[in-house]
């Protein structure tokens, strides 16, 4: 049996499109990873594991985008403003608190079809939200 799509092509912008926002999606994660690596407000073993999730969350993220490059995208944005307001020298906990929810709703009714993703958005979640008390 060929596989799905074989025989036709796309546009040219299509691809590039594609494959430009999963460059994106990346890049956004890779300035998460340099704010956290960079971020003198952090103990070292929450920076371990902080840039461990994010590591998971950009291969969960990769699985999605190929599904659902709008979620994906929402997911590292929330991520990048949540790491950005847990991060800062002088935090504001109603920002935080904001950001932290929208990461935790950009995983919402993702639950069946993508658990991983939703259990280390989660654990990045409680982890920035306990590091913002």
């Amino acid at each position: 049996m060929p596989p799905p799509f074989s025989g036709l092509s796309f546009p040219p912008d299509l691809i590039t499109l594609a494959g430009k926002n999963a460059f994106i999606m990346k890049d956004t994660i890779s300035q998460i990873e340099e704010r956290i690596r960079s971020a003198g407000a952090l103990k070292d073993d929450n920076r371990a594991e902080l840039l461990d999730l994010l590591g998971q969350l950009r291969s969960q993220i990769g699985a999605l985008s190929k599904t659902n490059q709008e979620q994906a995208q929402s997911i590292a944005g929330f991520a990048g403003v949540s790491a950005h307001e847990a991060t800062r020298e002088e935090k504001n906990p109603k920002s935080l608190k904001h950001s932290i929810l929208g990461l935790e709703s950009s995983v919402h009714n993702l639950e069946q079809s993508h658990p991983q993703l939703v259990g280390v958005v989660n654990r990045i979640a409680t982890m920035l939200s306990n590091m913002g008390i």
